[in-house]
């Protein structure tokens, strides 16, 4: 525990910089963007000059950069993401509403990936090079070439329109009903992990193959150790390093389809709210959902790094 201790200590510490430099980045590309607050804030009107400087005033747009940029960060420490120019609505509380959604379309989707991933990574291992590992690596190479969208959309024609298994799109409540919102994710969610499962498969059966080939696993067997013990207990536990990297980089990848599969599926999701904003030109909930979907990803690689202590012992003795 000392050790899993002093590692996020050390990753913290290096995040805060970083974190710091993904909100600069974010703010400027916002700054220096044609959509602005005041532009906005009057959409639909005819707002005069005077009282498109008034409004610059009285919110500090025309103040120098470096101290708009302070006053943004300190706004984000007290939880202030600003302020919706369209609905005058706290942002905060619009990315509350929709974040549960695309938490639970991401982590559903890692689920997917995961389950699929080991299973059909550690079989092309086993049965490497006969016709499992060939049928395995054949389909896992097309999934890697699939596009999320492409495969929505392929869903939506073949298992919801045509067969009518699953909703074409739409959110059910899991409170209202728990096969409701199973049916309304999974496609969703298959979309959206299908590829990160293919590409999962040819690291997993990968790594299972360096790590079969090695003595400790031909003692082991040798010994008169069931090859199952021995496959689930060493091999498996040591192939998983490399895989959990990917894992970890590829989770951002899952939190920035969402935003595409959101949209085709008409997800009320942070997808769905930035494409809205993007669309409404609100600068404001487009900057609040960026900079939340940096941060779950950087939290995200945060908690791959304590999966690594947990899963190599000697990570933990070098921490």
């Amino acid at each position: 525990m000392a050790a899993i201790a002093r590692m996020l200590v050390r990753r913290v510490l290096i995040l805060i910089p970083m974190l710091l430099g993904v909100v600069l980045f974010v703010f400027l590309i916002m700054r220096f963007s044609k959509n602005k607050p005041e532009y906005a804030y009057f959409q639909g009107a005819n707002p005069t000059a005077a009282q498109i400087h008034r409004f610059q005033v009285d919110n500090g747009l025309l103040d120098p950069l470096p101290v708009r940029y302070v006053r943004f960060v300190g706004q984000l420490l007290r939880g202030d993401m600003g302020t919706s120019a369209l609905t005058k609505a706290p942002v905060r509380s619009s990315i509350a509403t929709a974040l549960p959604l695309t938490l639970q379309l991401t982590l559903f989707g890692v689920v997917i990936a995961i389950v699929l991933s080991v299973l059909f990574g550690v079989i092309a291992a086993i049965f490497r090079d006969r016709w499992p590992d060939q049928v395995i690596r054949l389909v896992s190479l097309i999934g890697v070439a699939s596009p999320a969208f492409w495969l929505a959309l392929l869903m939506i024609q073949y298992l919801a329109v045509d067969r009518g298994w699953f909703p074409t799109g739409g959110y059910i409540n899991p409170a209202d009903s728990v096969s409701g919102w199973l049916r309304s994710l999974t496609l969703p969610a298959l979309a959206l992990s299908l590829p990160i499962a293919a590409y999962l498969t040819r690291i997993i059966r990968t790594s299972m193959v360096e790590e079969l080939d090695k003595d400790y696993v031909r003692t082991a067997i040798g010994s008169g150790l069931p090859p199952v013990v021995v496959v689930g207990r060493n091999v498996l536990r040591n192939a998983l390093i490399n895989p959990l990297t990917v894992l970890g980089l590829r989770v951002g990848y899952l939190l920035g389809g969402a935003v595409v599969i959101e949209t085709i599926f008409a997800l009320p999701g942070m997808g769905q709210l930035m494409i809205t904003a993007v669309r409404n030109g609100d600068p404001a909930v487009v900057q609040g959902v960026v900079i939340t979907i940096a941060v779950g990803f950087v939290v995200v690689n945060l908690l791959i790094d304590v999966l690594y202590l947990l899963v190599n012992p000697r990570l933990r003795s070098a921490a």
